[in-house]
């Protein structure tokens, strides 16, 4: 079975927040189950640099689409490419009006969207369509699967030729961040080059503006989300985003699929960014690995500390307001925080003066990289997840991994996948971590004060810490769920139109 894993991001080449990672690990681990895996994405510098080898396949400037005129897009040259390191080929989309910019993938300097951004992912949706009409001979996808709203316009366009009377892949559709929509103004839609009955309530429009994320959840042939407890909250309308009645209206191939973790990169027994490896018979050895980052951080180097660590985007969907609000109880208790993350101004402001205000208790890093976030996970004690909402949630997977206990809202995945530490779980040897409830600043006072009681008690301390390190929340598992979702899939129509390009 041959798929095209559509995407903007992969691990690591180009990584801004999780998504980099489960393309990374997702792809192949479904190669590993006999898929045939071919990535599609534009060609940022990050992933040019990273380029070595590269065959020319097509230029996709003004091509046609049957219903009519198809998107107007900057010169576009679709190339099959190799990546160091990486043993799968990607087909890349060559545009340096779109994609040769600086710094962030979405985002100007300022922080602002790129004012092009629907063009230059509308570009990524079109090329996936193209290739499931066989814009390069050699190779036809089966199943055509788009991550997140950047490739929402896949379905759609795949949709479109198959009104047509085109036989075209099946596709599948993951949202994992319903939050982030793709909208912009109905200006756009022009551009676009969808058929015109495609803007209307059951298509792209989304009062009056364009959704791309809509694009993918109203047109591709099966819907995943990451987490099965994410899959019952985004259908209500408190995080629906909007959106909720559509994904209702689509519950029957709406699927939640829990992420994974690669352990060829998140393996404290292997991981070279620890200054000892360490792992669930060797917990004792971590201690070197705390007191790596608190030197690293400038905290105090106190190995009875109670570590608290975040790795994380700094803002209010991530809960980080309310740590900020607990900071002060924190550090009276005799805890200390490390934090790595960037994000809203005004809360790196927030834990830069708390820095400043605790020395050798606070210690922040503003900004993100690997070896500091590896650090961060094997050093703490406590990693916090106290968000508003989460998708799935990789970093207290990461945490369960190397014996640091996450600290979680009962939320999407968290809810998911970590097991509160009440007296009944720890008896059964079922806990793995500390969950709260409300969104509030005294709900995780309360959790943060049972860290502190039960790190008063050694033996039971680690016996937690072993049962999440035992756990395997592993790309494999995930694999195969999705693979499941497509084998259950056919093309939807026989081929009546001849293919736009080569055979099938």
């Amino acid at each position: 079975m041959k798929v095209l894993y559509v995407c903007a991001e992969l691990f690591p080449f180009l990584k801004t927040g999780g998504l980099a990672d489960v393309s990374a690990g997702l792809a192949p681990a479904l190669q590993a189950l006999g898929c045939e895996v071919r990535w599609l994405m534009p060609a940022f510098p990050a992933l040019v640099q990273a380029v070595t080898s590269k065959t020319r396949v097509a230029s996709v400037a003004d091509r046609p689409a049957p219903w009519g005129r198809g998107p107007t897009l900057a010169p576009v040259e679709v190339l099959l490419a190799k990546l160091a390191g990486l043993k799968m080929p990607l087909y890349l989309l060559q545009s340096p009006t779109l994609y040769e910019r600086a710094g962030s993938p979405y985002l100007d300097a300022d922080g602002q969207d790129w004012p092009d951004n629907a063009q230059r992912f509308a570009a990524l949706g079109w090329v996936a369509a193209l290739l499931g009409q066989g814009l390069d001979p050699d190779w036809v996808p089966d199943i055509i699967h788009g991550h997140d709203w950047h490739c929402g316009l896949a379905p759609a366009y795949v949709r479109a030729f198959a009104d047509e009377g085109l036989a075209m892949p099946a596709t599948v559709f993951t949202v994992h961040n319903l939050a982030y929509q793709g909208l912009f103004s109905h200006g756009v839609w022009a551009s676009l080059g969808l058929p015109s009955t495609y803007f209307g309530l059951h298509g792209l429009e989304f009062f009056g503006q364009v959704s791309f994320m809509k694009a993918g959840l109203q047109y591709a042939d099966r819907l995943t989300t990451v987490s099965p407890t994410y899959v019952r909250e985004i259908m209500t309308a408190a995080q629906g985003c909007g959106l909720d009645g559509v994904l209702r209206e689509r519950a029957s191939v709406l699927t939640g699929i829990l992420n994974g973790v690669d352990s060829r990169v998140w393996n404290p027994a292997t991981d070279h960014a620890l200054p000892t490896p360490y792992d669930a018979d060797t917990l004792a050895l971590k201690a070197h690995s705390k007191q790596a980052l608190q030197i690293n951080l400038g905290l105090t180097p106190q190995p009875q500390a109670l570590v608290f660590g975040v790795v994380s985007r700094l803002s209010e969907q991530k809960g980080l307001h309310l740590l900020g609000q607990v900071l002060a109880e924190l550090v009276q208790r005799g805890g200390q925080l490390a934090l790595l993350g960037q994000g809203d101004a005004a809360l790196e402001q927030v834990f830069v003066a708390a820095a400043l205000r605790y020395p050798g208790r606070v210690g922040v890093r503003i900004g993100y990289d690997e070896a500091t976030a590896h650090g961060v996970l094997a050093g703490a004690d406590v990693i916090v997840v106290p968000s508003a909402f989460e998708p799935c949630g990789l970093t207290q997977l990461y945490g369960l991994r190397y014996g640091t206990l996450p600290l979680v809202r009962r939320v999407g995945g968290l809810a998911d996948t970590v097991v509160d530490c009440t007296l009944e779980n720890l008896d059964d040897a079922s806990a793995t971590g500390f969950v709260f409830d409300d969104l509030s600043a005294e709900s995780l006072s309360s959790a943060m004060r049972r860290a502190f009681v039960l790190y008063g008690t050694p033996q039971r301390w680690a016996a937690v810490q072993r049962r999440g390190m035992s756990l395997r929340f592993d790309w494999a598992t995930a694999a195969r769920h999705y693979l499941a979702i497509y084998q259950s899939l056919r093309p939807r129509v026989k081929l009546s139109v001849r293919p736009l390009f080569g055979r099938r």
